[in-house]
């Protein structure tokens, strides 16, 4: 018998790509806050969210920042690129430099909890998931620039 594709893995949980905005004005990163009842629910992060299975994750990424925050964004270069497994899943997480466009609104929480502009000393690891502690620092070095 033959097999030509990749042999599955026994009980390992599918990976998802996930897109996240690097977004700072003013000195200040753009985080959001997890809905409760979600996985990690009430924990912060950088905004964004899963792409579609086709989509070019940055049209994911500006798509989920339109239904997350109501905002219209550039995207630009990564910044990082890190994999985390959880025990139901693991996710490839994709961080971007993004930039509001001169027509974009202001932020508002349509499907987050909260949102907030937070300084380096907000970025502290316990308050976010642990897909997200390894890019801190690069952030914390955006920041100061």
């Amino acid at each position: 018998m033959s097999y030509d594709g990749p042999m599955p893995l026994p009980d390992v949980p599918p990976t998802i790509v996930v897109v996240a905005a690097i977004l700072i004005e003013n000195g200040r990163v753009l985080l959001t806050q997890r809905k409760a009842g979600t996985h990690l629910g009430g924990a912060w992060e950088f905004p964004g969210g899963k792409v579609m299975p086709s989509e070019d994750p940055r049209d994911g990424l500006r798509r989920e920042l339109d239904e997350e925050l109501g905002i219209d964004v550039s995207v630009g270069e990564i910044v990082d690129v890190t994999f985390h497994r959880y025990a139901e899943k693991a996710v490839l997480l994709l961080f971007f430099d993004v930039a509001r466009t001169t027509a974009s609104a202001d932020p508002r929480a349509l499907d987050v909890a909260a949102f907030e502009w937070a300084a380096s000393d907000g970025l502290q690891p316990t308050r976010f998931p642990p897909a997200d502690a390894h890019v801190l620092q690069k952030v914390r070095a955006k920041l100061r620039q």
